[in-house]
């Protein structure tokens, strides 16, 4: 059953998305060679606790961590291990944050050092499809919708979009209604209405959309050991329209990057 928030939750989880933005704000001054994705585990808790929140994913379906460090052929899901970061990896960071009995949930994927450019080509179109299933999420379209956006946009370029994982709502538990699957065709699905809030959140394979998961129960990578991509915002529907609750803002400050990508789906343009 989806569950509509009021303009008072939605802001409180908008709250709580920016704990997890300026959590991954931190942490991208940090990514770099030599770097262990543990050392960013610990680093992401202590200032998830420091702005009075609780880390979403520690403790979660027992997920033993604060952060899912998932680098490389990996998807979602990496558990951190004291193996060091390498120039040309890069890694996807998902985190969660709650706060005032909401979550927050928002992912971005990192350039360690330089990278090949195919594999920075992933990255880009990977969030460049984010955003063309972000202007689906409006009043009166359907999960399809979002679906077939991310999927065509993603399939143009010849990458792999994978089936078994998907968006899903967000609110009070870290994983409500409706499922955002990343594939889909227009029309179909649950309709959207004001209120709403969820996480969208392509994750886009170089190669094959098939993937495998570890005996650790946790880690899913691709089937073919090729690069996986990862971007997540929260997103609620206002007035009828997409609004970001999420932001990359701080993740930009932190590496020099000038971005307007996020301007159309705020009232009001964030401050960083």
């Amino acid at each position: 059953m989806i569950k509509i928030k009021t303009r008072e939750e939605i802001e409180l989880m908008r709250e709580s998305a920016l704990i997890v933005s300026k959590t991954l704000g931190i942490l991208a001054k940090e990514v770099k060679p030599g770097v262990t994705t543990l050392h960013l585990d610990k680093l992401a808790e202590e200032f998830i606790r420091d702005q009075g929140a609780i880390p979403g994913f520690l403790g979660l379906y027992d997920f033993p961590n604060t952060l899912c460090m998932s680098p490389n052929a990996q998807v979602v899901h990496g558990i951190p291990s004291n193996k060091p970061l390498v120039e040309g990896d890069i890694i996807s960071i998902d985190c969660g944050a709650l706060k005032n009995g909401f979550y927050g949930d928002h992912a971005y994927t990192f350039e360690v050092g330089e990278i090949d450019p195919e594999t920075k080509k992933l990255l880009q179109v990977t969030k460049e499809s984010l955003y063309e299933g972000i202007r689906e999420y409006k009043a009166g379209n359907r999960v399809g919708d979002v679906g077939f956006a991310i999927q065509n946009y993603c399939e143009n370029h010849g990458y792999g979009i994978v089936r078994e994982l998907v968006g899903h709502g967000l609110g009070k538990k870290m994983h409500e209604d409706p499922e955002m699957p990343n594939y889909g065709r227009r029309g179909r699905g649950k309709k959207f209405t004001e209120g709403m809030v969820v996480a969208i959140e392509p994750m886009v394979n170089l190669g094959t959309h098939k993937i495998n998961q570890l005996n650790d129960g946790w880690t899913i990578l691709t089937q073919d050991g090729k690069p996986s991509a990862h971007f997540e915002h929260d997103v609620a529907i206002v007035n009828g329209k997409p609004e970001l609750l999420s932001t990359f803002k701080y993740v930009y400050a932190a590496l020099g990057i000038e971005s307007n990508e996020e301007d159309e789906f705020r009232e009001t343009p964030l401050i960083v």
